[in-house]
């Protein structure tokens, strides 16, 4: 054995090693990369949650800082620019912790198809003129320019194409591959082969190529080196992704690189036929280079006729069927993924399209195409027909996906299909808050172009996604969104949202709500209201007779709604009134004293100011006072009674005990302690008249208040009701306070009794029961006949008290 050969066999055992460690390596680096994900699927989700969550407030920003309708495009490319950061952001290890299907990729997809097609529909479309028709010429590209200047639904049919291929570009760039160990060379493996004929250690029997043009394998029906024939595979599938992301001048510097130029001239074929000598207004004598092919007729018909041949792997035909409208080559590669099955259609309509423009209006002739290219021809809705309907279980599922239905109803322009199948999604698991959010501004951008037809199904989308940022918590997200809103639907949202939002963030939400428009007081209103009409469960809360539950505290706290703007002092008063009154029936009195102090106590001052004099005011505002004056009294009365049962159960002074002194210092301590006791009495007795007096007069303020007494209005009012909802309140409010009057008008009279009687002022008792009969007021209508009898018993114990001081039963001296 020469030396020659033993270099040879070395070579080719060096190469085997590499092989089989290399091999061995890439299993290692999957194992590493498996165990990873496993331990850093907690973070990654983690990481996916908190980027994601970041959308909602980018989304705002964008949203807010376009202030011109005519700006909604470039609105659309930040929208876009914010979910490919959010994208970036999110990586573990330098690597993106998703795949090319997840939603936000999705998403932003979905973004630039809306930018794309509609700036072309909206803008381009509309300022397009009408081009005279394009004389009979020589130059191919002449012509199709002429064709995408002046046919909207080809140019729509290429700006979807344009868009398949940079998502798919953008989801999975085109990495730089490795074919051969030399570079220019083709076929290395089968070359070293047949240099070295019968002189390798491992060269085998099997049978390769003899020669090495393009054409050998199929000529000599031999295969080429088996190294070799994987890399021509790997070669033309990655020619074939080149040609699928729109980067065919990559494929063919590719193809150079790997010493194919036969290849790179191949994907020269198709490029369209341009003289511009013709045409040129440059000096004659100056020739140009002609552009395309002048042939591209018959290359195009060879092309098919090499998508079609059996012979060939499916990416070589595929390669040449993309190039020339071959159907049916691209749908044996393209069948797993409905992205890729669009772009094939649409690359082969969009080439009979051109085809059949060029041919009939260039002058000169061609080669006929065969029909089955011509029978490829769909329009756009059969297309997605065929993708409903295709028997790939990836694809029928796509198909039935969210994304890839938007996508097909924005490419069919059809609006009210969008807006339905949204609607449909409400109703299932699918409705995530970052599908409602793209909903949301779906919407949005319908009613900005004034393309929605179904406003009802815009609101209801709208809402759904309020509603999601209401658990959020984020004040100005709510208001933005809700203001979109028809008015009567901002009101309930909103009001819906400040029921849970805690006590220290509702001057926050109140100002937002202002500064995004909203009626603020109407929605503080339906608040309070809302609030007010909770219902206290019976079996979770057990309370003792007047004690406060969590929920009267939360409705008492709700007022604060109403304090934050003076324009809503009115209402304060009104809402205040009614809780003080809902409080009164059950006997809460703490409850009412806590609602009476959530009114600021220059309310009543800053109505009469607001509206010019006391004279000035209203029906509403003005039986709103006088009712919160009687509440007022009333709360005075009850304080009065308190402090006068306090003073005079607990601080009347203490009788000294009763000493049997022995001897004359003890006598004297005693009756000096006896004095000190008669003087404390004498004191206190003459407090106890003082406060006794006081607040006598302060429950007489509430049983003759003026005007018709406690709890009543005046009936000069004349009320101008607005519905019949507001006539019904009026009266459910006369009967609430008749009926108060009836329940403590007898109460407060039995307490100041009580007083009077304790005190030791019989006289006033019997002045008690004149007031009682008096007709100005006419306070016995309130008193049942069972109430009234305990009363007048315990007046006769008055009397009887009198008639033992030797007065006559009504206080008068007898003598």
């Amino acid at each position: 054995m020469n030396l020659e050969q033993t270099l040879t066999q070395l070579d080719d055992s060096f190469m085997r090693k590499n092989l089989i460690r290399s091999r061995r390596d890439i299993l290692r680096d999957d194992l590493s990369v498996s165990s990873a994900s496993i331990y850093g699927s907690q973070t990654q989700s983690v990481l996916f949650k908190e980027k994601t969550d970041l959308l909602y407030g980018h989304f705002l920003a964008v949203i807010q800082s376009s202030t011109n309708e005519l700006e909604i495009f470039d609105t659309i490319q930040h929208l876009r620019q914010v979910l490919e950061n959010t994208i970036d952001d999110m990586q573990v290890g330098g690597k993106k912790i998703f795949g090319p299907n997840n939603w936000i990729r999705q998403e932003m997809n979905t973004w630039s198809l809306i930018h794309c097609l509609y700036k072309d529909r909206l803008i381009t479309q509309k300022e397009e003129m009408e081009q005279d028709d394009l004389p009979l010429v020589n130059s191919e590209k002449l012509i199709v320019d002429h064709l995408y200047l002046n046919n909207a639904t080809l140019r729509e049919h290429q700006l979807i194409l344009d868009w398949l291929e940079q998502t798919s570009y953008e989801e999975n760039p085109i990495q730089v591959a490795h074919y051969g160990d030399r570079s220019a060379m083709a076929w290395e493996n089968t070359l070293h082969h047949l240099q070295n004929v019968g002189r390798t250690m491992f060269g085998g029997n099997r049978q390769l190529v003899k020669s090495l043009d393009p054409d050998a394998p199929h000529r000599e029906n031999l295969p080429l080196h088996d190294l070799d024939m994987d890399d021509q595979k790997r070669l033309v599938k990655h020619i074939f992704k080149c040609i699928r992301q729109g980067k065919i001048d990559e494929a063919q510097s590719l193809c150079e690189h790997c010493g194919q130029p036969w290849q790179a001239a191949l994907l020269e074929g198709w490029r369209l036929f341009h003289d511009p000598n013709y045409d040129s207004n440059e000096q004659k004598d100056v020739k140009l280079p002609i552009e395309g092919n002048p042939r591209r007729d018959l290359w195009k018909k060879c092309a098919y006729a090499m998508a079609e041949s059996k012979k060939l792997d499916d990416y070589t035909r595929a390669v040449a069927g993309c190039l020339c409208g071959n159907l049916d080559s691209l749908l044996n590669v393209c069948g797993d993924s409905w992205w890729d099955l669009l772009w094939a259609y649409l690359r082969v309509n969009i080439d009979i399209r051109v085809e059949s423009e060029i041919r009939s209006c260039c002058a000169k002739s061609y080669c006929e195409m065969p029909e089955k290219y011509w029978d490829a021809k769909m329009s756009l809705e059969r297309i997605f027909s065929e993708l409903d309907g295709n028997k790939n279980m990836h694809v029928k599922a796509t198909a039935r996906a969210s994304f890839a239905i938007i996508q097909k109803y924005l490419i069919l322009d059809d609006i009210k299909s969008l807006l339905q199948h949204m609607n449909d999604v409400l109703e299932t698991d699918e409705a995530t808050p970052q599908m409602l959010r793209l909903f949301a501004h779906l919407v949005l951008f319908i009613r900005q172009i004034n393309r929605n037809h179904q406003e009802e199904i815009g609101d209801k989308i709208i809402r759904a996604y309020v509603q999601c940022l209401m658990k959020i918590g984020d004040a100005q997200l709510v208001a933005f969104y809700t203001a979109a809103l028809p008015a009567n639907h901002q009101m309930q949202i909103y009001s819906e949202f400040l029921e849970s939002v805690p006590e220290s963030a509702r001057r926050n939400c109140m100002e937002e709500a202002q500064a995004h428009g909203l009626d603020v007081a109407q929605i503080a209103r339906i608040t309070v209201e809302r609030i007010q009409g909770m219902l206290e469960d019976p079996e979770e809360t057990k309370l003792l007779a007047g004690e406060m539950s969590e929920l009267d505290k939360k409705k008492i706290s709700s007022l604060e709604f109403l304090i934050f703007t003076q324009e809503q002092r009115c209402e304060l008063l009104w809402q205040a009134n009614t809780m003080m009154r809902y409080f009164m029936a059950q006997r809460k009195i703490d409850a009412v004293k806590k609602a009476f102090g959530m009114v600021p106590s220059d309310s009543i001052q800053i109505l009469i100011q607001y509206y010019g004099g006391k004279t000035k005011l209203p029906p509403r505002p003005e039986c709103a006072i006088r009712e919160y004056l009687c509440h007022q009294t009333y709360l005075a009365a009850i304080d009065g009674y308190n402090d006068w049962i306090e003073f005079f159960y607990n601080k009347r002074p203490k009788q000294p005990n009763a000493v049997q002194g022995r001897n004359y210092a003890e006598k004297a301590a005693s009756e000096h302690q006896e004095q000190l006791y008669q003087q404390d009495v004498a004191r206190w007795k003459g407090t106890l008249k003082e406060q006794t007096s006081s607040t006598k007069e302060l429950f007489y303020n509430v049983l003759l208040f003026p005007d018709k007494g406690w709890l009543t209005d005046v009936e000069e009012l004349k009320i101008e009701y607005t519905s019949e909802d507001d006539v019904n309140a009026w009266e459910n409010r006369r009967i609430q306070m008749e009926n108060l009057r009836k329940i403590h008008i007898p109460d407060l009279i039995s307490l100041l009794y009580k007083i009077l009687s304790l005190a030791e002022e019989h006289q006033d008792c019997i002045k008690l029961c004149e007031e009682l009969a008096a007709e100005q007021n006419q306070l016995y209508n309130v008193f049942s006949k069972h109430k009234l009898s305990e009363f007048l018993s315990k007046v006769a114990e008055s009397s009887l008290a009198l008639m033992n001081e030797k007065l006559d039963p009504f206080g008068f001296s007898t003598d």
